[in-house]
Parts: C-alpha cells; structure tokens; sequence
C-alpha cells in the first residue's frame, strides 16, 4: 500500500450503508523470504508455515466479544489448515484485557516473542492504538476485525494496518440518520471517553444535528469506571426524546440506571461495542431498544460451523456473533496474501492484501480459503469475498463496502436484526 490517503462519501439506504471504510493493513515479523509463484496449478516450491497471532478480549469490558471474535478465527484456522493448500497456520493465542486492565502489554510481549508474522486484533480501538507502532517497528502485520476509530485511515503505519470493519464515521452515520428517522428532534449522549467512544459520539452528533435534531446533552466516563449516576443526572436533566449509549459492558449497569431514571428502554439507542442478546442478565426490559453493528446477517451454515468448532473444544456456546465473520476473513485474507507472495514475511504478505481482496487488479470472485487458495495455485490472482461482505481493501487498508446492520430488542432481551 502506498501512503496516500482518501476519503469517501457513505451512501445510507434504508439503514444499511455501502461505502469506503478502513481496513487495517497487516504486517509481520519475518519467517521465510518471499520467492515468484509457480505459473502452473502446482501448490509452492515448499509449503508454507505461517506463525499468526490473536490479540483478542478473554476478559475486561469487552470479554462478550471474545467468543464470536476467537471462534472465527480458530474456524478459519482449522479450516485453512485442512485445505493443505500449501499453507500451515501455527496459531498463538492471548488475551487483549482492556485499557484498564492492561493485560495486552504481557499478551503483545508474548506474541512477538513466539515471532509471530502477522496479529489479527486488537479488539479495541485504545488498545490497538498503543500496540500498533511497535508491531510496525518490528515488522508484524496487524489485522483488527473491529477498530473503528476514524484515526487508523490516516496512521503511519507502513502499509502494516488492515482492518475488516468500518469506520465509526460509517456506524455514526447510520445511528444519526435513524434516530432521526425515528422522529427524535433532540437526543441525550452517554460515550466512554476513549478513541471508541469520541469518534462514535462525534459521528453521532454531527449526522443527528445534520438532520435538524439537537443534542442536549452529552455526559462521558472513563473506562475503569463503575458509578454512572452523576451521567445519568445529565441526561434526565434535559429530557431529551432520545439516548444513544456508546460503550462496553458497562451498560449492564448504565441501563437499569436509566429506567429507574424514567427513561424507557424504547428511547435507547446503542452500538456494536454493547449491542448483545442480554436475556436475564440485564434486571430491567430492553424491549423496543435498537441499535446497529457492522456487518450482513450471517449465513446459517457459518452460524453452525462456528457453533461446533467452539463448543468442540469444550466452551460454552456462542450467545451472538459480533464480529465473527470479521474475525474469519481477516485470518483467510492473511493467509490468502501470505500464499500470494510466497512468503511469511509480514511486508510481503502486506504488499499483496490489496491484491487478494480484490482491491486492485483484476482478481477472480471467490468465496472460500479453499477455491481462492486454488486460482493462487493455478497462477491467477483471487477476489475474495467473505462473511463480512466484500472487504476490498482501498490503499488505506480500509473496506471499501461495508454493510451496518440495524437490531432491536424484543421481550426476551435479545435482538432481531430488522433491516
């Protein structure tokens, strides 16, 4: 990828968005040198072992992301494996924690000591963006399947970035234009102060006002944080028709806190970072709430194929699958780039993301690790599309297509998507 940087305009249509969004552009640590590919349907002069990493939350605020995000990439591991394709991926696994717990500073330390080439995550936008420089230096491809943050379009990160889900600026307009859909002319804000949570407030205010809306009031935390009444004072203190809450679990407690407050659940509206089929966990009804999340609905076989890979090995099953599809396609697409070039250097395979997504030359639709890895065999050059939409990295490493979702709360607590 070059360094040049573009911007485009998000189309919205019925809730659902088809755009340019950032992908993050992956690079890693050197395990092989890169070679030409052979011009017939053999596999690679010698198969190639690619040592990838996961850097992703098995506990702290965004733990209930942690099974759809590593069930998506152990599938896509296991799967990618079982092709003998003429690459083996050697999986090490670590939890991110959170920017308070800060369990990712001994998680990272580990990962790049195992000298892995290429990491799919971090999770979080904060923490990736105190990793993501030293993952540069060393040469390690990094691949989030859910940052958001606007920032990572214009990081120095050496084409070493890629990311599979959009921008806030994407997730910020679809929210906006809905609350105002809705009928909302004014709308109380509720966001961590974080990079998630600063771009996602700011997206969402500029499309609401956009609209002719108001935002009365705004109220911020910090993560860490367990008391929010003095935030929800804020709030029921200018009545406003509507509540947009951006943040992690915390809304487990910010919620009941705003029923108990007179604000009805019908007037939430909140994001992929809490967005979650609650059930009995949640002391208070949700129903009526919406919100939205990147990506198309998943098919039922994936759903399936993910469900028995995770409970396989022995863990509880998978209560929604935010960024499931996400997780997956960034491990296919790395190795996908990793098999192009020949290679398990981490700027090989970045040099050929772009490539391998369909983002720059003329590359043959595919579906599968398995038909793409074949067109690569074959001598041609794939276009995957995946189970997070049509990727197609731009020079950014950003998505050029990508789908957000609109859900809603029925009785049981749990979302049905509606668009």
């Amino acid at each position: 990828m070059n360094a040049l940087k573009s911007s485009r305009t998000a189309k919205v249509f019925a809730g659902v968005a088809l755009v340019s969004a950032t992908a993050l552009v992956i690079a890693g640590c050197s395990t092989t040198s890169g070679g030409d590919k052979p011009s017939g349907g053999d596999k690679p002069s010698a198969d190639l072992t690619l040592k990838l990493g996961s850097l992703l939350p098995q506990t702290g605020s965004l733990a209930f992301l942690g099974p759809p995000m590593e069930s998506g990439v152990g599938l896509a591991v296991q799967e990618i494996n079982d092709a003998k394709a003429g690459i083996t991926i050697d999986l090490t696994a670590e939890d991110e924690g959170d920017t308070d717990t800060k369990a990712y500073e001994t998680s990272i330390t580990k990962l790049q000591g195992a000298g892995v080439s290429a990491i799919v995550g971090a999770a979080a936008s904060g923490v990736s963006k105190l990793i993501l420089d030293g993952n540069v230096a060393a040469g390690i491809l990094q691949i989030s399947a859910s940052n958001t943050s606007p920032d990572f379009t214009s990081w120095d990160d050496k084409g070493l970035y890629f990311r599979t889900a959009p921008s806030d600026l994407l997730q910020g307009e679809v929210l906006g234009n809905l609350i105002a859909e809705d009928g909302h002319k004014t709308l109380g804000i509720i966001y961590q102060n974080d990079a998630y949570g600063t771009g996602l407030d700011a997206a969402i205010k500029k499309t609401f006002e956009g609209t002719g809306g108001k935002v009365v009031a705004e109220a911020s935390y910090n993560v860490g944080d367990a008391q929010f009444d003095a935030q929800v004072e804020t709030i029921k203190a200018q009545n406003p028709d509507a509540v947009a809450i951006v943040s992690f679990e915390q809304f487990k407690t910010i919620a009941p806190l705003l029923v108990n407050a007179g604000i009805p659940a019908s007037k939430f509206y909140m994001v992929d970072g809490n967005l979650s089929d609650y059930g009995s966990d949640i002391p208070v009804s949700l129903e009526g709430a919406q919100g939205t999340k990147a990506g198309p609905k998943l098919a039922d076989d994936f759903t399936k194929r993910l469900q028995d890979y995770w409970t396989g090995k022995g863990n509880a099953e998978v209560k929604d699958f935010t960024y499931a599809g996400e997780a997956y396609d960034a491990v296919v697409l790395v190795a996908l780039a990793s098999l192009a070039a020949d290679s398990t250097k981490g700027a090989d395979i970045a040099a050929k993301m772009q490539e391998v997504s369909g983002g720059s030359g003329d590359g043959k639709k595919c579906t599968s690790f398995a038909d793409c890895a074949k067109i690569i065999n074959d001598g041609g050059v794939p276009d995957y599309d995946g189970y997070s939409g049509d990727v197609t990295f731009d020079e950014n490493g950003d998505p050029q297509g990508a789908t957000i979702g609109i859900y809603k709360y029925g009785a049981d607590n749990k979302i049905a998507r509606t668009n």
